[in-house]
């Protein structure tokens, strides 16, 4: 009785072919000279074996991997999870394999364990960079590629991609403005990420400018139930007119609670506003004005820097914002 419990090998295809085992290799290896019988005989072997080649083995003798390390942390946001689905996408038109690390789930020792497997660059979707995780990338000569994060320190092989945060945070209180809102608050979350602050204070300093008045709303992880948690209490006194959600997360939170809770009508009694542009925003049931960061600009981005070379110099690529109009804002 064969042994199920096991991966076939190259061994086993070697014996079933009648031919020795660097002649297995050869024949998965493209360019490698292998006789057009022994190729024929080898193929077959395997398609009746059911042979897998072994790639993590391969890559402990390539320069570069195909493995690409994707960090990230709330993976259940929308925009995020519309952004690992079109990055996984385009990795797999570049012949690249994905290996998903939740980082919320682990600290930086988990991290560094994507070096265990070759990868040729990491991708931090959230979260700063451990001081560890950059040191072992630059030692194993693995490109980062940071996405809305702080630069880390300085002579680290990392790309950054950010959005212009100051930028949308200001479109977010001049579109408030319009609207006639003069008592407003902000959505943090208690996360307080160098994007999300960014937002959050462009936002304040537009609307200091005009003399409106803005409470900031920093607690609670950044998720759907913390806009909830925050619509709650920030609508329990009267006057409040518009609310900036620094992601859409959390300012769906907000507006939900606010028109099947609270039973304010938005936008007849309050504006809300988001960030980020996530596909769920856009839905019938949400129209949630925004600001976008497009999300094929920002794949097309972190997509060339897996691309360069990992002797390549650093870059930083700035994602331009663009208001998007729909029903949240009247």
């Amino acid at each position: 009785m064969s042994d199920r419990r096991r991966f076939v090998s190259a061994a086993d295809v070697a014996r079933r072919a009648g031919v020795s085992r660097s002649a297995v290799s050869r024949a998965f290896t493209p360019g490698a000279q292998v006789s057009a019988t022994a190729r024929e005989r080898i193929l077959a072997a395997a398609e009746e074996l059911g042979y897998r080649v072994n790639r993590l083995a391969q890559t402990l003798h390539q320069a570069r991997s195909d493995l690409v390390g994707v960090v990230g942390g709330n993976l259940g946001n929308p925009y995020i999870s519309a952004q690992l689905d079109a990055l996984s996408a385009g990795l797999h038109a570049r012949g690249l394999q994905c290996l998903l690390m939740n980082s919320a789930q682990g600290g930086a020792a988990d991290l560094a364990r994507l070096l265990d497997y070759r990868v040729r660059t990491v991708v931090l979707l959230s979260g700063a960079a451990p001081d560890d995780l950059i040191r072992l990338c630059a030692s194993n000569g693995a490109r980062m590629v940071l996405i809305n994060r702080p630069a880390p320190p300085k002579g680290t092989l990392a790309d950054l991609i950010q959005a212009d945060s100051t930028q949308g945070g200001r479109q977010a209180a001049e579109r408030l403005i319009a609207a006639g809102c003069r008592d407003v608050a902000v959505v943090i979350s208690g996360s307080r990420t160098s994007a999300k602050t960014e937002r959050a204070e462009a936002f304040e300093a537009e609307m200091a400018r005009h003399g409106i008045p803005v409470t900031r709303w920093a607690e609670g992880p950044n998720r759907y139930e913390t806009g909830c948690a925050a619509a709650r209490a920030l609508l329990a006194r009267r006057g409040l007119d518009g609310i900036f959600g620094v992601t859409d997360e959390l300012a769906l939170g907000v507006l939900n609670t606010a028109r099947a809770e609270l039973g304010r009508s938005v936008p007849g009694d309050l504006s809300v506003i988001g960030f980020d542009d996530a596909p769920v925003s856009g839905w019938a049931s949400h129209r949630l004005t925004t600001i976008r960061q497009s999300l094929d600009a920002l794949t097309r981005a972190t997509l060339e820097a897996v691309d360069r070379p990992a002797e390549a110099a650093s870059t930083c690529e700035h994602i331009p914002v663009t208001l998007v109009e729909r029903d949240s804002v009247a």
